[in-house]
């Protein structure tokens, strides 16, 4: 299998804005992945009796197959960048939910009651004690939610977008490996860059574990 250097060179600018594209899609899911996990993880933390029903049901939507949910996306939001970001959400969810419930879990009952004790209300012990203590294992879901997201945009060229999974097609589809290869560097150098820019935020967002350790 060989690669032809001059397509490549002849298609930056293409590879560039498939590129963003497809960070963009990714990153959206996980965005909005944690702004409802949140709030549905602090009530599973919360509230015993709704915590398995909640992390059940991420589950049940987890097992439904990727090309399924875009499909039954499409008569609600068409063919749109819409139906991809509401797909990788709900992807995204059961990992980003699981690892922010067991975040909160995760925070030694002394120190909520420490905070108790100094008359520090629910609302702000959550914000001040409970989830910056439950950040290095949201931190691990948030990473994981996002080269997930990352490697499953490319599904979504069945619908018509899909960003750098666009070039497997176009390969497939003319028998020149070439878009196939770059595409799949392409999506693992995302990966990993968007990973190592995770481990770095948890660095700086956590520095009593350095301290810890």
């Amino acid at each position: 299998m060989t690669i032809d250097w001059s397509w490549i060179g002849d298609h930056t600018d293409d590879l560039t804005t498939l590129t963003f594209s497809h960070l963009q899609a990714a990153l959206s899911a996980v965005f909005f992945g944690l702004l409802i996990s949140l709030p549905l993880a602090v009530v599973a933390h919360r509230v015993r009796p709704l915590r398995g029903f909640l992390l059940g049901l991420s589950n049940v939507l987890f097992t439904i197959p990727s090309i399924a949910i875009f499909v039954l996306l499409l008569p609600v939001s068409g063919l749109t960048r819409t139906t991809t970001v509401i797909g990788l959400t709900v992807y995204s969810l059961v990992v980003l939910l699981r690892n922010t419930v067991e975040g909160l879990d995760s925070v030694p009952a002394k120190t909520k009651e420490a905070a108790k004790a100094m008359g520090t209300r629910p609302l702000r012990t959550l914000l001040t004690v409970e989830l910056p203590l439950a950040l290095p294992v949201i931190m691990a879901g948030v990473r994981i939610a996002t080269v997930m997201s990352i490697s499953l945009v490319s599904v979504a060229t069945y619908i018509g977008d899909g960003g750098l999974g666009q070039l497997f097609t176009d390969g497939f589809q003319r028998d020149f490996p070439t878009p196939v290869i770059a595409g799949v560097v392409l999506t693992l150098l995302l990966a990993l860059v968007a990973d190592a820019l995770l481990v770095a935020i948890q660095y700086v967002l956590t520095p009593w574990t350095r301290r810890r350790a």
